[in-house]
C-alpha cells in the first residue's frame, strides 16, 4: 500500500512538473513544432536578468541570420563607445581668401558621418530646406557675394566603401540600402512618384522625383499589378552610378504611388543643392558643384581651410531611439564607422565591427559563432545565436548608462514601432519592448519582458527558412512574447 502511495506521489509530482512547465515553454515548443519550421531553423533564449539563469530556450546556441535585431548590438555599443551625449558634426569650410565680397577659393561642406543631416522626417534634425537656408545665411553674413571656386561636398571622413561588403544587389539602389557616406544628406534618399494606371500589366509612368537628383537616368520597367499587392518595386544601381533600373510591380489605381531610392552620390547631391540655395539668395557661383572625391581623383591640390560654421546633430541617445524605433539602416552604418574611428582606427565598417567584438569581449562575453558583416543587419551573411543576443541584452540591463537609452529606444508591445499592431490586448502591453528583424524567410525579436512578479527577462528569438507567410510565424512568436509576461 505504501509503495502504491509512493508511486502515485511520484507520478503526481511528475505530472505537476509537466503542468508547471510554463506556458512559455509550451509556446516555444508550439513554435518549434509548427509545420512552417519543418525545414527551417529556430533559436530561442530567455534569461532572467537578475540571476543570469536561462529560464527557457530552444537551440539557443544555433547561429542564424538575425536581420534588424542586430541593431540593438550596434546601438548599445555606440552608446558605450561614443557616449549618449555624442553629437556628429558637419562643417562649412573655405579655402583661399575673402576680398571685397568675393571668395577667391572653394566652399566645402565637410561631413563627419551625421546620418540625420537634412533629414525630412526626424523632428530633432533640421530638414533640408531649413539647413540650406541656415548655411546660406552664414555665407551671406560673412559678406560673400560671389564664389570664384567650386561648391564641394567632402565625404572624406569615411572611406569610399559606403555599402555593406555583402549586401544584395536587389537591395542596393533602394533607400534602405543607401549606404553610409562621410557626408550624408536627406538620409541619402529620394522619392520616386508614379502615376498609377487602372490597366493590369500596363507600365505606370514616372510622375516626378523629389528632391531633384541631377543626372539621374531612370529606366522604368514597372508593371501594374492587382489592387492590394502593395510595393513590390525595386531600384537597381550602384553608388556613383546614375543609371537606375526600376523593376517589379505597383498596384493598379488612379492616384500617385511612391517608392524610395538611394541617392547615387550624396556628397554631390548636397553640394548641388547648396549651390542652388546660394544662387537663389543672390550669391553668385562660377563653377559647377563637385566633390572632394572627384577633386582628389583629378589630382587637384589641397589648400588650408577655415571653418565658417559647425552644425551639430541631436545627441546620440536621440539618434539611437530614432534608429531602433524606425529600424534605420543608414544610422546604424554611420554609428559603426564612427566607432571604428573612436577605437583609434579608420572610420570603416571593418574597424567598427572589430570595435564591437572588443567591446563585448571586454565585458566577459564569448562570441564564438557570432559572425558580423555590418551594423544594421541587412547582410544575409550575419549570423548570431539567440544566446548571444539575449546575453548582450542582459549585460546592457546591468549597466545603467547603456540600459536607460537602449530600453527607451525599443518599440513597445501593442503601442509603437514594429510592435504597434501585435500583442494588443495581451499581458505584454506595458511590459515588453523589443527590436524586430525581418527579411525574406527571416523573422526575429530581441528585447526585454517583465513577468507578473516584476522580474526582468532578456530574450531573443530568431527563425530562418520557414515556409508560408511571415505573418504566421510572427503570430506564433507573439504568443511566446506574451507568455514571457505571464511568467511568475
Amino acid at each position: 500500500m505504501n509503495r502504491i502511495v509512493f508511486t502515485l506521489g511520484i507520478i503526481f509530482l511528475l505530472l505537476s512538473s509537466l503542468s508547471a512547465q510554463s506556458k512559455l515553454e509550451k509556446q516555444i515548443k508550439n513554435l518549434a513544432n509548427d509545420p512552417a519550421l519543418q525545414y527551417g531553423q529556430l533559436s530561442v533564449c530567455v534569461i532572467d536578468v537578475a540571476s543570469g539563469k536561462t529560464i527557457a530556450s530552444h537551440e539557443a546556441k544555433r547561429s542564424l541570420i538575425p536581420a534588424s535585431s542586430l541593431k540593438v548590438v550596434t546601438t548599445a555599443t555606440a552608446i558605450g563607445l561614443l557616449g549618449a551625449n555624442f553629437r556628429f558634426k558637419t562643417q562649412l569650410e573655405y579655402d583661399g581668401t575673402i576680398t571685397a565680397g568675393e571668395l577667391n577659393g572653394n566652399l566645402y561642406l565637410k561631413g563627419f558621418g551625421d546620418p540625420s543631416l537634412a533629414s525630412d522626417h526626424y523632428d530633432g534634425a533640421m530638414d533640408m530646406k531649413t539647413l540650406l537656408q541656415t548655411i546660406t545665411a552664414v555665407v551671406a553674413k560673412k559678406g560673400i557675394q560671389r564664389i570664384r571656386g567650386a561648391i564641394v561636398g567632402d565625404a572624406s571622413f569615411y572611406p569610399t566603401a559606403v555599402n555593406g561588403r555583402s549586401w544584395l544587389w536587389e537591395d542596393i539602389g533602394n533607400y534602405y540600402a543607401a549606404g553610409a557616406w562621410g557626408l550624408n544628406f536627406h538620409e541619402n534618399r529620394y522619392f520616386l512618384h508614379f502615376q498609377q494606371t487602372s490597366k493590369l500589366g500596363a507600365s505606370p509612368k514616372i510622375k516626378s522625383v523629389e528632391p531633384a537628383v541631377p543626372n539621374l537616368l531612370l529606366l522604368n520597367e514597372i508593371i501594374a499589378a492587382a489592387k492590394g499587392t502593395g510595393d513590390n518595386a525595386y531600384l537597381y544601381g550602384s553608388p556613383l552610378s546614375y543609371t537606375r533600373f526600376v523593376r517589379g510591380t505597383i498596384p493598379i489605381g488612379t492616384g500617385t504611388f511612391t517608392i524610395k531610392g538611394a541617392i547615387p552620390d550624396p556628397p554631390f547631391f548636397a553640394a548641388y543643392h547648396l549651390m542652388n540655395s546660394l544662387e537663389n539668395a543672390g550669391i553668385q557661383t562660377e563653377k559647377l558643384a563637385t566633390t572632394q572625391f572627384e577633386r582628389t581623383r583629378q589630382g587637384l591640390p589641397t589648400a588650408k581651410r577655415q571653418i565658417l560654421y559647425t552644425h551639430q546633430s541631436p545627441p546620440l541617445s536621440e539618434l539611437v531611439e530614432e534608429t531602433n524605433l524606425k529600424s534605420l539602416n543608414l544610422y546604424c552604418e554611420s554609428f559603426l564607422r564612427s566607432m571604428g574611428k573612436k577605437a583609434g582606427k579608420e572610420a570603416s565598417a571593418e574597424a567598427g565591427l572589430a570595435a564591437i567584438y572588443d567591446f563585448w569581449k571586454a565585458r566577459g562575453l564569448k562570441l564564438d559563432g557570432c559572425f558580423l558583416e555590418d551594423g544594421s543587419g541587412l547582410s544575409v551573411r550575419n549570423a548570431v545565436s539567440s544566446y548571444h543576443l539575449a546575453s548582450i541584452m542582459r549585460k546592457i540591463a546591468k549597466d545603467d548608462q547603456l540600459f536607460t537609452p537602449i530600453y527607451a529606444s525599443l518599440p513597445r508591445a501593442g503601442e509603437t514601432g514594429s510592435l504597434k499592431y501585435i500583442l494588443k490586448g495581451t499581458a505584454a502591453v506595458k511590459k515588453l519592448r523589443a527590436k524586430s528583424g525581418g527579411m525574406k524567410r527571416v523573422r526575429s525579436y530581441t528585447g526585454y519582458a517583465k513577468t507578473k512578479s516584476g522580474k526582468l527577462l532578456a530574450f531573443s528569438m530568431i527563425a530562418n527558412n520557414f515556409t508560408g507567410e511571415s505573418a504566421h510565424v510572427r503570430s506564433l512568436m507573439a504568443k511566446v512574447m506574451a507568455a514571457m509576461c505571464e511568467e511568475k
